[in-house]
C-alpha cells in the first residue's frame, strides 16, 4: 500500500511540473488588440498569429472594439487563462496601469505594441519610429504646398502615438512657420481617429478659412479619408496636399489618384514577426535585442523602434513587391 502510495504521490508531482515545461516549449500569448474592426488591426493580428505558430506558441486574440472597459475586462480574462505574455494594442494608453499590475502580480510578462501604454510597469515596447511619421507626412505636406495656410489633423487623443506624431510633424514645420511661410490656422485631435469626426472637423475648418486651406497634414489614411470628404464638397479635392499613413487600401487608391498626397507605409508583417519573437522571447526568460528606451510615466521601458516607408504615387508599387496587396486589389477589381 506504501509503495502504491509512494508511486501515486510521484506520478502526481510529475503532472505539477509538467506544465512549466510544457508552457516553455509552448508558450501562451495573451494579444489584446483596441479594435479588429479596423482593417489595419486584423492584418496584425493575422501576421502575428502565423509567427507565433512557427515558434510552437499558442495565441488567444480578443479586440476591445474601441471600449477601454472592455479591455480592461479582457487582459483579466487572458490573466486568469495563465498566458505567459500579454500583447495589448492599447484604446486608451492611459488607463491601464493596474490592469498590467494585476498581470505582473500573476507572473505575466506586459508588451506594449504599436503604441505606448503609459504609467505601468510594462517589460517591452515595440513600434514603429512614430516621431519619423510625423516627420515624413509633414515633408510630404510641405513638398507639395511649400507655402500657405495649413490645417493639422491629429489622431486620438487618448493614444499617446498621436502626440509623438505631432511631435515628429511640428519638428518640420516649425522653420517653415518661424520663416513665414506657412501659417498654422487650425488644428484639432480626432477622437478614435473616427474619419466622419474628421469629415466635421474638416468642413468646419473650410467654413471658418472661407475653404482658404493650402494644406492638411492629416495623422493617419481614416482621418485623411474623411478630410478628403469634406475637400471634395468643395470641389477641392486633389487640389489640397494631404497626408496619411498605414496604406489602407482605400487611401493607396487616393494616392494614385492624386487626391492624397503620400501615406507611411509600415511593413505589419515585420512589426507582428517582432513582436512575436519578442514575446516568445521573453516567455522562455530569453534576453531580447532593443534598440532604445521610452519613459513611459512608470520607468524607461526597453523599446525595439522599427523604420517606416512613406510613400507617394512614385513607389505604391512597393506594396505589391511586398505582399502587402495584389495588383487586382490595388485595382480594385
Amino acid at each position: 500500500m506504501n509503495l502504491l502510495k509512494r508511486t501515486l504521490l510521484a506520478s502526481a508531482l510529475a503532472l505539477l511540473s509538467l506544465p512549466a515545461m510544457a508552457d516553455a516549449a509552448h508558450p501562451k500569448i495573451g494579444f489584446s488588440i483596441d479594435d479588429l474592426r479596423l482593417e489595419r488591426w486584423s492584418r496584425d493580428r493575422d501576421y502575428f498569429v502565423a509567427a507565433a505558430e512557427k515558434m510552437n506558441a499558442k495565441v488567444f486574440v480578443q479586440s476591445a472594439d474601441a471600449n477601454e472597459q472592455k479591455q480592461i475586462s479582457q487582459i483579466e480574462n487572458l490573466i486568469s487563462r495563465g498566458v505567459d505574455v500579454i500583447v495589448i494594442v492599447p484604446f486608451n494608453a492611459t488607463v491601464l496601469t493596474n490592469a498590467v499590475a494585476e498581470a505582473k502580480k500573476a507572473g505575466i510578462k506586459v508588451v506594449s505594441y504599436d503604441r505606448l501604454i503609459l504609467n505601468a510597469d510594462i517589460d517591452a515596447y515595440i513600434s514603429f519610429d512614430n516621431e519619423k511619421v510625423g516627420e515624413m507626412q509633414a515633408n510630404g505636406v510641405l513638398k507639395a504646398a511649400p507655402k500657405g495656410n495649413y490645417f493639422l489633423l491629429g489622431g486620438a487623443p487618448t493614444d499617446n502615438n498621436a502626440k509623438v506624431l505631432r511631435e515628429g510633424q511640428m519638428k518640420v514645420l516649425q522653420p517653415a512657420i518661424d520663416k513665414g511661410d506657412i501659417k498654422i490656422v487650425g488644428q484639432q485631435w480626432v477622437k478614435e481617429w473616427n474619419p466622419t469626426e474628421a469629415l466635421s472637423i474638416v468642413e468646419n475648418a473650410l467654413t471658418r478659412n472661407n475653404n482658404k486651406i493650402d494644406g492638411i497634414v492629416a495623422s493617419n489614411d481614416a482621418t485623411a479619408g474623411g478630410a478628403i470628404q469634406a475637400l471634395a464638397a468643395q470641389q477641392m479635392a486633389g487640389k489640397v496636399p494631404i497626408s496619411g499613413q498605414d496604406a489602407d487600401l482605400a487611401a493607396v487608391k487616393r494616392v494614385i489618384d492624386g487626391t492624397q498626397t503620400m501615406t507611411v507605409y509600415k511593413p505589419l508583417k515585420l512589426i507582428a514577426s517582432e513582436a512575436a519573437k519578442l514575446s516568445v522571447q521573453l516567455a522562455r526568460n530569453e534576453k531580447p535585442t532593443y534598440s532604445s528606451q521610452y519613459d513611459n510615466g512608470s520607468k524607461k521601458v526597453d523599446t525595439i523602434l522599427l523604420t517606416p516607408i512613406p510613400l507617394t504615387k512614385d513607389n505604391i508599387d512597393l506594396l505589391e513587391k511586398d505582399g502587402f496587396y495584389t495588383k487586382a486589389q490595388i485595382a480594385g477589381q
